[in-house]
């Protein structure tokens, strides 16, 4: 069904109109609606009309006023000029007004074809319109996610930075101390009890390092894969905790984890550090799915008190909500999307392909 709005002051030409188009195009179906004067065609506008034929010589009415209409309402529908004989001048005028084409009423056999390829025209500049919209948006999307990529950065150097000076930094000037006053003591039990002071503190040197490298990049990912590593992670975390844990796993592993199994990692972390810290959960359930392409799936499960995400997220970033942006920022950056299901009291799962 094609639904036409005829603006014509002779009812008799609109039943022409209708009969010409029912010769050109039996297989198809024409509905007219038939307006004469402005106020009917605006009011006629509230309906969707696939295409408007107007009339170019009306004493009410004209297609530059009906085409200053639809400017001004901002409707698409394309108009089409009937005229019985039109000069090339005014032929130029009313298409350089807006118009869509015009047809003499001689030749209504050709109507069908016209208004087809104006019904056409509309189509793609929509869908045009669309895109357009939709890529600026993916734009805006994409800045705030570059704004929020270096802010996480910065973030991230800063964590680090103040793990370096105040465990790692401190240790080592400990040892410093030590070695310094072992130098200068001359009891050699003096010597001695600064010796196995600075040792102490070396080995705890070592063991802030292997965290800080682990919170990282664990070293179990490339030496034995995206499993063992996550498996490690989780009973680091909960053991200490006293938190009980199961981690899962479907799909054949890759023999090389590939980019994704690191960012896998940082969410599975990132989410053991905010069942820890907020959960209160007595079980972790963490389970990875390898796909095909390299894509991998990851679902972590507690059943902690959970919270109120639209509170929680809807709205700015704050320390409140920043590791979950975090999770949200990491996972988009792969080109995957993070899904989280929680309600008050009733734990969180967090759920991921990428």
């Amino acid at each position: 069904m094609i639904r036409l709005l005829c603006v014509e002051d002779n009812p008799d030409d609109v039943e022409l109109v209708s009969l010409a188009l029912e010769r050109a195009d039996p297989q198809r179906r024409y509905e007219l609606t038939r307006v004469d004067e402005a106020t009917s065609f605006v009011a006629a506008l509230e309906r969707d009309y696939d295409a408007i034929l107007c009339d170019f010589n009306m004493p009410r009415f004209s297609p530059y006023a009906a085409l200053q209409i639809l400017m001004a309402r901002r409707c698409t529908t394309p108009l089409v000029v009937l005229t019985r004989a039109i000069g090339e001048d005014a032929a130029v005028h009313v298409l350089r007004c807006g118009a869509k084409d015009y047809v003499t009423k001689d030749k209504m056999g050709t109507l069908p074809q016209i208004i087809e390829r104006v019904m056409g025209e509309r189509q793609r500049a929509l869908d045009k319109e669309r895109l357009d919209r939709e890529l600026e948006a993916a734009y805006g999307r994409l800045k705030k996610l570059s704004a929020r990529l270096v802010v996480a950065q910065e973030r991230e150097r800063s964590l680090i930075s103040r793990e370096l000076h105040d465990q790692l930094g401190q240790t080592l000037t400990g040892v410093t101390i030590h070695l310094h006053a072992a130098n200068r003591a001359g009891n050699p039990d003096a010597v001695r009890k600064h010796t196995d002071t600075a040792m102490e503190m070396a080995t705890a040197a070592v063991e802030q390092l292997k965290t800080l490298s682990f919170s990282l990049r664990p070293a179990q990912l490339d030496l034995l894969g995206l499993v063992a590593a996550v498996q490690s992670a989780v009973q680091r975390v909960a053991d200490p905790a006293g938190i009980a844990f199961e981690v899962t796993s479907r799909g054949k592993e890759p023999a090389r984890p590939g980019v994704n199994a690191a960012v896998v990692m940082r969410l599975v972390q990132e989410a053991l550090n905010n069942i820890v810290r907020h959960a209160r959960a007595s079980c972790i359930q963490v389970r990875l799915r390898f796909l095909p392409d390299g894509r991998i799936g990851v679902l972590v499960v507690d059943d902690g008190v959970g919270f109120d995400k639209h509170a929680l997220l809807d709205g700015q970033q704050s320390e409140r909500n920043f590791g979950l942006y975090g999770m949200i920022e990491r996972t988009e950056l792969a080109g995957g999307r993070l899904l989280i299901r929680t309600r008050p009291g009733r734990g969180v799962a967090l759920r991921a392909v990428l």
